[in-house]
């Protein structure tokens, strides 16, 4: 059965229905055509291509140029799933009128369908200047990788009366400033679903329990690809760093044994 387009209509409708969405980061061809094919409804270019693919120790060094190469390589193996690209650190700080250009680019240069963006209130008349410039946003708040500096970590924020608080008013302004949907990120599960239960637009959780709308992953977390030291909230569907070691060590064998390539591979 043909499958329809993923858009941000259809995913209001789902939320409306009751729908959990499934979303999940790609940062090339590949990642994002396993994606695809197998059903997931918004991929994320995540600036976390910084740490899983470039192998920084946080998001911070990533360009705009870099989300839009690696959103460009996405989008050519998406059919079905909304396309959102990450708006990386500095690239919106700045303000509106930077925010409003770049965010321009992800779509006009990296044919993204969305762009999603961290900070609260804080950010919130950022939001609506994107909005406005009729480029749909994603929020993303909790624990937002970019301010690791000033959070000291990544740590799981909200856990005392006035953190709580203050997310919640983040929710609500990220909301009302025009987003269609937010992440929350590194949250307990208790003030994830009051959240979720206060506003009208789908909430996406990692590290937020189970009581929101939709949940998120990173690619390589989920098949097993980054190694065994994973936060709590990852759940690896495989163990393909294992398999892919084990592969190139049998590879190595051959290799040294003249065993591979054999007549099969070899041209006559």
């Amino acid at each position: 059965m043909e499958r329809k387009k993923v858009t941000l209509p259809s995913i209001a409708k789902a939320y409306d229905a009751g729908e959990r969405l499934a979303m999940l980061t790609a940062y090339d061809y590949p990642s994002a055509a396993i994606a695809d094919q197998a059903g997931i409804e918004i991929i994320l270019i995540g600036d976390s291509l910084g740490m899983v693919i470039n192998g920084y120790d946080t998001t911070l060094p990533v360009t705009i140029e870099e989300i839009i190469y690696h959103t460009k390589a996405v989008v050519r193996a998406v059919e079905y799933g909304l396309v959102v690209a990450d708006m990386p650190f500095l690239s919106y700080q700045t303000g509106s009128r930077d925010a409003i250009r770049n965010a321009g680019r992800l779509l006009k240069e990296g044919g993204a369908e969305a762009v999603k963006m961290e900070g609260g209130r804080n950010m919130a008349e950022v939001i609506r200047a994107i909005v406005n410039a009729d480029i749909p946003v994603m929020g993303h708040i909790g624990l937002t990788p970019q301010s690791i500096h000033r959070m000291g970590g990544y740590r799981v924020q909200g856990r005392d009366e006035r953190g709580r608080d203050a997310l919640i008013q983040d929710a609500a302004a990220v909301e009302e400033a025009g987003a269609f949907a937010v992440v929350l990120e590194g949250v307990p599960g208790t003030l994830a679903a009051e959240i979720t239960s206060k506003l009208h637009i789908p909430t996406i959780g990692i590290g937020a329990g189970r009581e929101v709308s939709g949940q998120v992953l990173v690619f390589h977390d989920l098949l097993g690809l980054s190694g065994d030291r994973q936060p709590t909230f990852v759940k690896q569907y495989a163990h393909l760093r294992e398999t892919s070691v084990l592969a190139v060590q049998q590879y190595i064998r051959e290799v040294k044994e003249g065993v591979f390539p054999g007549p099969e591979h070899t041209y006559k």
